[in-house]
């Protein structure tokens, strides 16, 4: 190649992008390692004991949809045939149908066991963090759903919106080392 010739050759351009892809994919890295906290730093988490399920996670959280979602504690359920967090307490049947469902996304899943029993189980990818299905649960149930701040969805903000507008004060910071405020082994 002359030195006035500024062509690129395949082997030239296929050297750049492998350069310029590797640069993009250390520089992800890097982003992703800084933005997850350190192991003794704090993190937000909801206290399950005093959440009210006023939804405000739903509607507060930078993210849309929110980094909150129920969790099912399965050692506390009853697996119910009427369960009051998969079923409107006013429903009119207990089937499947829409309109006698607590949830508004449908990320309640119930399936059948024996008779009468049912598991449920959430789709994390449907659930906004409304808190509906909770609320049913905890007036009506055993209280074996509850919500909790899903720290890989979470952006760790140093001032949460959802802790600043939570009624109950049932946000709080708890260690990075361990996250997750389980219901069931909580005393």
């Amino acid at each position: 190649m002359e030195q006035g010739d500024r062509r690129m050759t395949r082997r030239a351009a296929a050297a750049w992008l492998l350069r310029a892809g590797t640069g993009a994919l250390v520089a992800a890295l890097a982003g992703r390692a800084a933005s997850r906290p350190a192991p003794g730093r704090g993190v937000w988490q909801i206290d399950p004991r005093k959440c009210i399920q006023c939804g405000r996670c739903e509607t507060e959280c930078v993210l849309q949809p929110s980094a909150v979602k129920c969790v099912h504690g399965y050692a506390m359920c009853g697996y119910c045939k009427l369960c009051f967090g998969y079923f409107l307490p006013d429903a009119a049947r207990l089937d499947e149908a829409a309109e006698n469902q607590t949830c508004p996304t449908g990320a309640i899943r119930r399936k059948f066991i024996e008779d009468p029993y049912f598991e449920y189980s959430i789709e994390e990818g449907l659930c906004t963090g409304c808190g509906l299905c909770v609320k049913g649960c905890t007036n009506f149930g055993n209280g074996s759903l509850y919500l909790q701040v899903r720290h890989d969805r979470c952006v760790n903000c140093n001032a949460c919106r959802i802790a600043e507008a939570c009624p109950a004060q049932a946000f709080t910071r708890v260690s990075a080392a361990s996250p997750y405020l389980l219901k069931e082994t909580l005393s």
